[in-house]
């Protein structure tokens, strides 16, 4: 089990939670000043390399919802994107629809517990480390996890989608 934070449990932790994997949380306080981004500033604010910090981003693939996760270092590639799971192309979602679809807002959206499951790829460079971090399921929230749980608990596929 994980590591609790004084804050109610997101849906990403009760997931996590419920399946039994091993984590632990990682907070900040965010600042909606910051011009880094969401996982930069993680990263800056917990002294942890930015390659092991992956963002959550949502795309559509052939207009159906897909959650990528890259790390915060890199961008996501939405060819490859489209390429991974079979599609044509690839666009970022809107992030109305994002938030709608996961439970969470743009900045806390993490690839755990999300409201609508939808097929997750996660960007292959997640196997270079013992843990990776991920969006807790709100903005200043980081859970630490092994990649391998990670990919388990999202039923993700592995392959080359950051650049």
């Amino acid at each position: 089990m994980g590591k609790k934070s004084g804050a109610a449990p997101t849906p990403a932790i009760q997931a996590l939670d419920a399946s039994g994997i091993a984590y632990t949380l990682h907070e900040f306080e965010h600042d909606p000043r910051s011009m880094e981004g969401f996982g930069r500033e993680g990263a800056t604010k917990l002294g942890i390399d930015p390659a092991r910090i992956f963002k959550t981003l949502m795309a559509r693939v052939d207009a159906a919802l897909v959650c990528a996760v890259v790390p915060v270092a890199g961008m996501l590639d939405l060819k490859a994107l489209a390429g991974a799971i079979g599609g044509k192309k690839a666009q970022m979602a809107d992030p109305q629809d994002a938030e709608r679809a996961t439970g969470y807002v743009v900045g806390g959206i993490s690839p755990l517990g999300q409201r609508r499951a939808c097929p997750t790829v996660i960007d292959e460079s997640v196997l270079a480390f013992d843990t990776v971090m991920v969006s807790g399921g709100r903005r200043g929230l980081d859970i630490e996890l092994s990649p391998a749980d990670l990919v388990h608990a999202t039923s993700a596929q592995l392959a080359p989608i950051a650049r």
